[in-house]
């Protein structure tokens, strides 16, 4: 108990450490925010007149709960960032040499990147209001649909963290964005995948974000699809299944790397 209540110490300094970083680059962090909300205005009111929404109903309550998942992803770039950014300058090094429990310095990583992505997904919500969203199945369910964004975000933080601590090259972020985008936007977020060819669409069913995605809208009781395979007819079940099953792979991963990090 005393190894634990100390790991908790040194993983909870991390998180300030990495929290006041933030504090004192807010322009960083506001154009973090500010990009998704971006992305809503320009695909709900630049392109939203031009889609239809699968057995009607308003293209921007459709939209929100894809752009809420969106903004789950967006955050991998950042946890990226900012692992291969202590790494590069010989920060977890240093950590690495400090007597603080070996766990700290991931824990208290993604412990910041949960609350930054909390907060960002507030800043969604609120615009989503702004723009006319709203959820028709009482708070329970909304709740519990935040709660699936928030898993899938908990997923993602370990894939970036991951990726950074086994690439440990800032250069690569771009590859990572170019892979990022893509998958984003091979889903159900925007469009539904009936409108796309049929191996397309079969594959954007089985993109996890999409599972999220659909399993938001079935719980906030925004316009959906609704597809008849077995993946579309559990998006609840997915929405949880996916992301335990990116946990259990990228986590120990995660902790793996971290580990074999030259001193």
């Amino acid at each position: 108990m005393t190894r634990l209540r100390w790991a908790l110490a040194d993983g909870w300094t991390i998180t300030l450490r990495d929290l006041n970083h933030w504090v004192a680059q807010p322009v960083q962090i506001v154009f973090g925010l500010l990009f998704p909300v971006l992305m809503v205005l320009m695909f709900g009111y630049l392109f939203g007149g031009g889609i239809a929404v699968p057995g009607g109903g308003d293209y921007r309550e459709f939209l929100m709960p894809g752009m809420y998942a969106m903004t789950m992803v967006f955050g991998i770039e950042a946890t990226y960032a900012a692992v291969t950014a202590d790494a590069a300058r010989g920060v977890t090094d240093r950590f690495r040499a400090m007597p603080m429990a070996g766990s700290a310095v991931v824990v208290g990583r993604s412990a910041a990147d949960m609350l930054n992505s909390a907060l960002g997904l507030a800043v969604m919500v609120a615009c989503g209001l702004a723009v006319g969203w709203r959820w028709h199945e009482g708070l329970g369910r909304a709740m519990l649909a935040f709660g699936l964004l928030l898993l899938l975000r908990f997923a993602l933080l370990w894939l970036g963290i991951y990726l950074a601590l086994a690439l440990r090259s800032p250069e690569a972020l771009v590859a990572l964005q170019v892979l990022v985008w893509p998958i984003g936007f091979l889903s159900n977020t925007y469009v539904s995948p009936e409108t796309m060819p049929g191996w397309l669409g079969a594959i954007a069913e089985w993109n996890p974000l999409s599972s999220t995605v659909a399993a938001a809208r079935e719980l906030f009781g925004n316009p959906g699809w609704g597809g008849d395979s077995w993946i579309t007819q559990h998006a609840v079940l997915m929405a949880v299944a996916w992301p335990l099953l990116l946990i259990a792979v990228f986590f120990p991963l995660s902790v793996r790397a971290y580990r074999r990090l030259s001193s």
